[in-house]
């Protein structure tokens, strides 16, 4: 029995959610990536509260490249975040691999200012 691909990026998201989860003092930074698209959230799990969103669909995002874009929406999460207060963030790729779009937005918001 295989897996379908979203069955088995499910089966792995839910292998980093054992562990990755996000506090009042240190948000999770949840990405999630569709064919077009790449959306980003900091949520505080223990109040189920999201702090802060951003996504690739937004009004001021540079559109180029897939990976340009990434980089630019890591950056407007990090602003959002900064401004929210919050600076210190666990990052949860939401079962992708570290490579990639995912990759470019989290070194987007570590250029940005968020600490993870």
């Amino acid at each position: 029995m295989s897996l379908t691909k979203s069955e088995r990026r499910q089966r792995i998201k839910f292998r980093i959610r054992k562990i990755v989860s996000g506090t009042a003092a240190k948000p999770r930074l949840s990405v999630f990536r569709s064919n077009k698209e790449i959306y980003a959230q900091i949520i505080d799990d223990v109040n189920g509260v999201t702090l802060a969103a951003a996504s690739s669909r937004e009004a001021g995002i540079t559109r180029g490249t897939n990976i340009e874009t990434a980089a630019s929406v890591g950056k407007l999460i990090a602003e959002k975040a900064l401004k929210a207060g919050v600076e210190t963030v666990s990052f949860d790729r939401g079962g992708y691999l570290y490579h990639g779009r995912v990759k470019s937005l989290a070194e987007g918001a570590r250029e940005a200012g968020l600490k993870f």
